[in-house]
């Protein structure tokens, strides 16, 4: 995302009787496949940044060690792929879009005449997004604190004043102002809640319009608000709606095809297709990252509309990635803070030639974001759940970040 985290929304889903065994290891099936993936898109974007904090990179690396094949030097060529470690933000853009309108979506199936409660909708969110994030700008000043005091200066520190602190507060850099600090992955952050203010609008318009027409009008504003916006480096949720929305839709025709009882699996051609776009949008990265976004939210989509037809989540690594998952959001949040200060505190934040301190900035990383999590997003779930209106004969179904 630069680098999302995301959050889901709960929704509790109206089940027949006989059924709800069936339905709810379904539902534990695909909130598998949705954390797996979380879970690759935060480690991804992790590393992503990572490598940008601790290491030379690829082409400094090669030419200070040539063609060497010792161990070290296979290892640091294998992370090449990580250079496109910005697919991260898409994925979630993609995943929030499908997690925030499921739950609507199968309402709207199953009643056409149904409306969104916004006020509820906006107080779950508050609650979801904003103690989280409170939290993760406190650590952030705290930690960049200390890293201002460690001579020279690292160069993904930025202003860490009140000003700073209160446009990402409210969700307004990349308009109004900067990343907080070192914390450059929170640019997502912000175009997260501008999707979750105007989602009633477009619920409002899926009801009037439809899904596809909407998916259409929402690719007609991305592409005049990237244009006019994106080109003079103007971040807006308007020019990344196009990913978001895709999931939306995915959502939408998924809830349609289970009201019309049409559970016929989808064509695993589709993996194909996902695999050509991601592919396009790797070589797309060479001639810039907006363009490449575009590219690897389609392939990602199509990626989760078949991967979701699984019953569950089976290989070893996928169900390590869906641990992962549950504290992705967590993960999004805090961990550039922590690697500028390793690298200040460790290396006067000196890029190194070797790839493992890069490694060992990630072990710090992911259990201080699962202590965080423990202590400050879990608290905030169960605050968000808590606001939830409960629908007698519901049976919930959680899809946390």
């Amino acid at each position: 995302m630069s680098d999302s985290a995301f959050d889901a929304s709960s929704a509790s889903l109206p089940l027949p009787a006989r059924p709800q065994r069936d339905a709810r290891a379904e539902s534990a099936g695909k909130e598998d496949v949705i954390d797996a993936m979380r879970g690759f898109a935060a480690l991804l974007v992790a590393y992503f940044h990572c490598r940008q904090v601790a290491w030379v990179g690829m082409e400094s690396f090669h030419h200070a060690v040539g063609h060497a094949l010792g161990f070290s030097s296979i290892v640091a060529y294998l992370t090449l792929p990580i250079a496109w470690g910005s697919a991260g933000v898409p994925i979630f853009f993609v995943i929030s879009g499908y997690c925030i309108h499921r739950g609507g979506a199968i309402r709207l199936a199953q009643d056409a005449n149904y409306t969104l409660d916004t006020a509820n909708f906006w107080a779950r969110r508050f609650a979801r997004i904003y103690p989280v994030l409170f939290a993760a700008l406190l650590l952030t000043f705290a930690l960049d604190w200390f890293s201002y005091q460690l001579p020279p200066v690292n160069h993904k520190l930025r202003e860490i004043g009140l000003q700073a602190f209160l446009v990402n507060l409210f969700s307004l850099q990349g308009v109004a102002g900067k990343t907080y600090g070192s914390n450059g992955a929170l640019w997502t952050l912000s175009l997260e809640v501008q999707f979750y203010a105007i989602y009633p609008l477009l619920f409002a318009l899926r009801r009037r319009l439809g899904m596809t027409p909407l998916l259409a009008l929402v690719a007609l504003v991305n592409i005049v608000s990237a244009l006019v916006l994106e080109r003079h480096d103007l971040q807006f949720f308007t020019s990344y709606w196009f990913s978001w929305t895709l999931g939306a839709w995915i959502a939408d025709v998924r809830a349609q095809k289970v009201s019309a009882k049409n559970l016929r699996p989808a064509s695993n051609w589709l993996y194909a297709v996902a695999a050509g776009l991601v592919v396009l949008g790797c070589g797309a990265f060479h001639f810039g990252q907006y363009g490449a976004f575009q590219l690897w939210a389609l392939g990602f989509a199509f990626y989760l509309y078949r991967a979701l037809d699984r019953r569950a989540v089976s290989s070893p690594v996928a169900r390590v990635l869906s641990r992962f998952g549950d504290f992705s959001f967590s993960l999004y949040l805090i961990h550039l803070p922590i690697f500028v200060l390793l690298s200040s505190l460790l290396y006067r934040s000196a890029l190194q030639l070797s790839i493992w301190p890069s490694f060992g900035f990630m072990l710090v990383a992911v259990p201080v974001a699962y202590v965080f999590y423990r202590l400050v997003e879990l608290p905030a779930m169960r605050w968000s759940e808590s606001l939830k209106r409960k629908r007698v004969g519901a049976v919930p179904v959680s899809a946390n970040v």
